[in-house]
């Protein structure tokens, strides 16, 4: 059996980490208005809208991370695979992506 801490309480996931999550309940928290693409088709890739997300998250400004000159703007890309996961950041502040 696990130690689950002097409180009997599981320890909380590590700031940031991202944790998968069951379908239904992902849904319920993205809200109603959330669509997500089915595996195997063709969805857009932003490569500048990308760079400006990872900017933002590591508070960087984006002339900060690298760029690409000779990456187009925008890429066709076939949806592989989709992992519905949480972000936990400080409790009870929690945000649902999709990866």
């Amino acid at each position: 059996m696990k130690d689950q801490g002097s409180a009997g309480v599981s320890p909380g996931p590590p700031e940031g980490e991202k944790k998968a999550i069951n379908s239904e309940l992902w849904h319920a928290c993205s809200g109603p208005l959330v669509a997500m693409p089915p595996v195997g088709s063709l969805v857009v890739y932003f490569p500048q809208g990308h760079s400006e997300q990872v900017a933002a998250s590591m508070h960087k400004e984006v002339d900060i991370i690298p760029n690409y000159p000779s990456l187009p703007s925008k890429l066709i890309c076939k949806l592989l695979s989709l992992t519905l996961h949480v972000c936990v950041y400080f409790p009870p502040f929690s945000t649902v992506v999709a990866m």
